[in-house]
């Protein structure tokens, strides 16, 4: 036996009590709640999509499935309105999307999913991201698509 392994056992069984790590921003999903994947439905197409482990997000999830329409807003992002306020308590002041980006703008309680990328924004919360391209979503007029869990 080394002299290297009476530490690596003492190295193991702290880890071992230290547990899992559970740290996590609001911008960044912590390991203690699982992620949630989501679909949404636009057409014949569906797209998957993971929500993060905040707050806000885990409240979004408990409103689906929901039935959108999505409307362009800058060329930039769709958006539609949300039956109710989401819980962004502990969310940071702001945020800058990328694209696939799907947050809440807190201030007027609307979903927004980035198509592009944009600045900064203070209000601005991410619940999640699209695992792949969003094509399907970049369309001129209103959007029905139907947002639900993928269970």
């Amino acid at each position: 036996m080394t002299r290297q392994a009476p530490l690596a056992r003492a190295l193991a069984a702290a880890l071992l009590l230290l547990g899992p790590a559970t740290a996590g921003t609001a911008t960044e999903p912590g390991n203690d709640t699982a992620m949630t994947s989501i679909r949404v439905i636009v057409g014949d197409e569906t797209l998957q999509a993971t929500l993060d482990t905040t707050t806000a997000a885990q409240d979004f999830a408990a409103m689906l499935p929901l039935e959108l329409t999505l409307t362009d807003y800058h060329g930039i992002e769709k958006v539609a309105d949300l039956p109710r306020a989401l819980d962004t308590s502990d969310a940071p002041d702001s945020y800058k999307p990328e694209t696939g980006d799907i947050t809440v703008f807190a201030p007027w309680g609307n979903l927004a999913i980035f198509y592009k990328p944009f600045a900064n924004s203070r209000g601005l919360v991410r619940l999640g991201q699209f695992d792949g391209p969003i094509d399907a979503l970049v369309q001129d007029g209103g959007i029905p698509v139907r947002i639900e869990a993928a269970d």
